[in-house]
């Protein structure tokens, strides 16, 4: 049956295809029920890609989904056509501009790399790997309660 499917190419990893595999990354970790993976995997691979001079921070926005305090900060990276955020650093509050509020007009293209094609490029650039299901602890099967009859003991 897997047989059927088309095998796509191994994706390059050029700027245009890592920015999309990461937008892909990005969209399907804000549903996944573990998107842990999903977002470092993002993380690690932008902040790969500031290093290597592929990407820039712009600035700084407020979150539209501060965690634990009315405001907090993101920053925002530019990375070919795409835009995204990260979690800033001490040293991006001192050096970079904050731009206020998110502008919400402004979206990222659409992006046609599947999940898995995504997944591949990004861990083949990064070098993370994907932890196994298996080795994640499998929840207790369910045993119902066994009651006594009335006036019989426990012990």
């Amino acid at each position: 049956m897997n047989s059927d499917r088309k095998q796509h190419p191994q994706l390059q990893p050029t700027v245009d295809n890592l920015s999309q595999a990461i937008f892909t990354v990005n969209r399907h970790a804000k549903t996944a029920t573990n998107p842990k993976f999903l977002y470092k995997l993002k993380q690690v691979a932008l902040q790969k890609m500031l290093k290597k001079g592929l990407a820039e921070k712009v600035g700084l926005h407020f979150s539209a989904n501060p965690k634990y305090s009315q405001q907090q900060s993101d920053v925002l990276v530019k990375c070919g056509d795409y835009t995204f955020h990260l979690p800033p650093s001490k040293q991006d509050f001192d050096n970079l501009p904050h731009l206020g509020k998110l502008d919400q007009t402004i979206r990222n293209p659409r992006s046609s790399v599947s999940l898995n094609a995504a997944k591949q490029l990004l861990i083949a650039y990064t070098g993370l790997s994907e932890p196994n299901r298996a080795s994640q602890p499998q929840k207790k099967e369910y045993t119902k309660p066994v009651f006594k009859k009335l006036g019989q003991s426990y012990f």
